[in-house]
């Protein structure tokens, strides 16, 4: 299939990009930062997601994941608005299969910079609107929710000993997630998936659902 991936320099969508070439399809890239992955059926085309006017006509997507994101820069221009443009633009047609937006735990619970948590909860909703309107094509749109993932961007709390074991007391099964595991998530909800529509889907080592539940002994 034609998969359309933003975010494929790095991380998360690095691992999702490799994933869909290991099984045979036709990925193209949208990133800022310049090419990371060599193969033959990889295009890179090196643009900012928020410059609506220089996104390149491609057409006949038949995958399209949302990936590209920051934290502390312009994060609703990046995370929300350029999401919009670029599912509007490549998502929203008759060939769609799936569409794919990767959202974060905390646009679930808040629990992170302003601008950051409402940009991400932003695209939790905006995934259900988008849900409604390919269904018609047969196509399912979800967001993907991971809450801590193994990526450069988070070094700086994973290589703090300190930061790192106060995480590990909130997050029940003990350890994040890495990019290649969160690319399963995104390939079956994709590729696998032809039903579940619509849904915000939470993967975050049980983080959100902890509580501090405080009694007389």
């Amino acid at each position: 299939m034609k998969v359309l991936i933003t975010g494929t320099s790095g991380g998360i969508g690095k691992a999702i990009a490799e994933l869909f070439l290991k099984n045979g399809h036709t990925v193209i890239g949208i990133d800022r930062k310049a090419k990371s992955i060599e193969n033959d059926s990889y295009t890179h085309i090196e643009c900012d997601v928020r410059d609506k006017a220089r996104l390149p006509e491609i057409e006949d997507i038949e995958i399209l994941i949302n990936n590209a994101g920051t934290q502390n820069e312009e994060d609703i221009d990046i995370n929300l608005k350029a999401l919009i443009y670029i599912t509007e633009k490549y998502g929203v047609q008759p060939k769609i299969r799936s569409v794919l937006n990767i959202g974060s735990a905390s646009g679930h619970t808040g629990a992170e910079f302003p601008e950051y948590v409402a940009s991400k909860g932003g695209v939790l909703a905006y995934t259900k609107n988008v849900a409604m309107r390919i269904a018609p094509f047969g196509a399912t749109c979800n967001s993907l929710d991971p809450g801590g993932v193994l990526t450069p961007l988070n070094e700086c709390v994973i290589n703090d000993e300190k930061l790192w074991q106060k995480i590990m007391n909130e997050t029940p099964l003990k350890k994040w997630a890495t990019p290649e595991e969160i690319a399963e998530w995104a390939y079956f909800l994709t590729v696998t998936n032809t039903f579940c529509t619509g849904q915000n889907i939470l993967v975050d080592g049980g983080e959100s659902i902890n509580y501090h539940f405080i009694w007389k002994d």
